[in-house]
């Protein structure tokens, strides 16, 4: 079976957003919804809206994001839209919060490995198909975040990224704290619920990383740590799982000294261990073919 085909350029300009994008020859139809990470109030490493201007306009797409689980200024639908006029997406965009009114839907999942069911906003419902665009970084919890934190904390509603934080354990926000799961399982969580979230598009979704303003931290934290490695490049691919690899690949042969804090965040939360169970959930294949544009 021949291998996924990862595109990778070093330019990183809205323009070549858009070139990454149509190089996949995958047309997204029908309402696409445009799933970017709005970045946590203070957050100074997200990627900004006039970065997506060209690729919205280009796929007459909509922004779509979720609210947190967590204590911020995103978790809750009014201060989540606030931040979305304070960061200006309103401003260049049409904007769905796709969890903002209840009830959520449930996604089943029957092979999972840690959790069997995932909760995702109502409004997902509404699209066709969608175009997810991780900023690859660090993660808290993750260890990295690209493509598959997108499809599973990023596409799960408030209700959701509680279940997957905490295995299942709870679905009450409250009760987040007191019951986050171990890191092995926490990726596993993560590998099921974007399994799901696949499923659910029926493979109408394309992905893009971008490997920019590169911090130990992730988009959601107000006070993440400044950018340690140089910015390497977008990379996009019809295949998340590949994608990841990818873009961890670059990582681990970069000679960016600065490297060394991030691989010890993705090592120290066994980051790479949702790669595993994703090619074991079929959500996509974790050797691919590289090609540079």
């Amino acid at each position: 079976m021949s291998k996924p085909k990862v595109y990778f350029t070093k330019e990183i300009t809205p323009e070549k957003l858009v070139e990454m994008y149509k190089i996949l020859n995958k047309p997204l139809k029908g309402k696409v919804g445009i799933k970017v990470h709005s970045g946590e109030k203070g957050n100074q490493n997200y990627l900004r809206p006039e970065f997506f201007k060209p690729i919205v306009e280009h796929l007459n797409g909509t922004i779509i994001e979720c609210n947190t689980a967590y204590p911020g200024a995103r978790n809750s639908t009014e201060k989540h839209k606030t931040l979305m006029d304070e960061h200006e997406w309103t401003k260049y965009f049409k904007v769905d919060i796709l969890d903002a009114e209840g009830p959520d839907i449930t996604l089943e999942i029957p092979n999972g490995i840690a959790i069997k069911k995932n909760y995702i906003g109502k409004n997902t419902k509404n699209y066709d198909s969608a175009l997810v665009v991780a900023h690859f970084k660090g993660h808290a919890f993750g260890g990295y975040g690209g493509a598959l934190k997108q499809l599973s904390i990023g596409f799960g509603s408030s209700r959701g990224k509680t279940y997957q934080h905490t295995a299942g354990v709870t679905d009450d926000q409250t009760k987040f704290f007191q019951n986050i799961c171990g890191d092995k399982v926490f990726k596993e969580t993560m590998a099921d619920a974007a399994n799901s979230v696949v499923n659910f598009f029926k493979g109408n979704m394309a992905f893009i990383n971008v490997m920019k303003n590169i911090s130990i931290d992730c988009d959601c934290d107000g006070n993440a740590k400044k950018p340690c490695m140089k910015d390497i490049g977008i990379l996009s691919s019809t295949d998340p799982v590949a994608l990841d690899k990818a873009c961890l690949d670059l990582i681990y042969k970069s000679d960016d000294p600065g490297k060394k804090a991030l691989i010890e965040r993705i090592e120290q939360k066994l980051g790479p261990h949702i790669i595993e169970c994703s090619v074991q959930l079929g959500t996509g294949k974790s050797d691919y073919e590289l090609i540079t544009v």
